[in-house]
């Protein structure tokens, strides 16, 4: 079955099988960023934006987005790699083998949420795992990111 979707800005169709899972159609159509982990809805490896909501892509059947809005890392490259350089400043990239989904995860939530507070930020990134950094580093360069957003140094 084809199915027809918007990938990064820009029109895109796959031919699949109907029990495909999104991750795996993105892979194929050259999303490197998408990675797989779990596929158990565990870690956050997957994530991505469907009409701009953040969705672990290997939950979701490839089949539900037709005529949606997908957008990977490779579709919001200034941002996230403005906020991966503050990763990076806090030595919180380690491997980066999760950093793309954690990056599409932060960058969602300051979308969602206005001034969040560090328990707050801790919920909404909880489903995003990582085994190198320990998870502080991480927290500092979401901190320093808002408030470079704040004060106008960051991408708005």
């Amino acid at each position: 079955m084809i199915v027809q979707f918007t990938l990064n800005g820009k029109e895109a169709e796959a031919d699949i099988r109907p029990d495909a899972i999104l991750l795996d159609v993105l892979r194929e159509l050259g999303c490197s960023s998408v990675k797989c982990g779990c596929e158990t809805t565990n870690c956050g490896l997957c994530t991505v934006w469907i009409d701009g909501v953040s969705r672990l892509s290997c939950s979701v059947l490839a089949a539900s987005v037709e005529g949606r809005k997908i957008t990977t890392l490779e579709g919001i490259g200034k941002e996230a790699e403005e906020f991966g350089a503050f990763l990076a400043a806090e030595g919180a990239e380690q491997c980066g083998y999760c950093s793309p989904g954690f990056i599409m995860n932060v960058l969602a939530m300051v979308r969602e949420l206005s001034d969040p507070s560090i328990d707050e930020i801790k919920e909404y990134l909880s489903g995003n795992l990582c085994r190198c950094t320990g998870y502080m580093g991480q927290l500092r360069a979401i901190q320093k990111y808002l408030k470079a957003r704040e004060e106008g140094r960051a991408c708005v």
